[in-house]
């Protein structure tokens, strides 16, 4: 039965389905790559800018290792185009090392962090924003449970940035 429906999606539904859900199709190098006509709607949406600022900022600890920024970055582009273009600020020493951009959503990775951008931002700000909390980059490096929340704050930010039109 489910192989009925394998051979009746066909690659240009495939695309259309990879896209709409914020994933990028890969293609094998061998084969040619299939034209899809995508809706205007979807092409407008991937070049929007929320009129907030920017969809989504990350908030980092200072001095995070190499492998560290090598597995956030990866897990940021799996979380779609939005997630993988976000900004990415510094704390030092308790403060925020670069000023804030104002977003629809902060993605926190620390304790620590949470606090000084908690300092940073004005209230109206935080209000509206929508303000996520995973575990720091060396916790997630060696942790499964950390892994896993991880990949449950990405889908919670970008739940937000669906629900906000970015």
């Amino acid at each position: 039965m489910n192989a009925n429906l394998r051979q009746s999606a066909t690659p240009g539904h495939r695309d259309r389905v990879l896209r709409a859900l914020g994933m990028t199709p890969w293609v094998r190098r061998g084969t040619p790559e299939p034209q899809v006509q995508m809706p205007q709607v979807v092409a407008e949406r991937d070049q929007f800018m929320p009129a907030m600022g920017t969809g989504c900022v990350v908030v980092l600890p200072e001095g995070c290792s190499t492998r560290e920024l090598d597995l956030l970055g990866r897990a940021l582009n799996a979380g779609g185009p939005l997630l993988a273009r976000s900004a990415r600020v510094t704390v030092d020493a308790g403060q925020l090392a670069a000023g804030v951009p104002s977003a629809q959503a902060y993605l926190v990775f620390g304790e620590a962090q949470a606090h000084a951008l908690g300092r940073t931002l004005p209230a109206a700000r935080m209000h509206q924003a929508v303000i996520v909390l995973a575990d720091e980059p060396s916790l997630v490096l060696t942790s499964a449970g950390a892994k896993r929340r991880l990949w449950s704050a990405l889908r919670s930010v970008r739940r937000a940035l669906a629900a906000t039109g970015g």
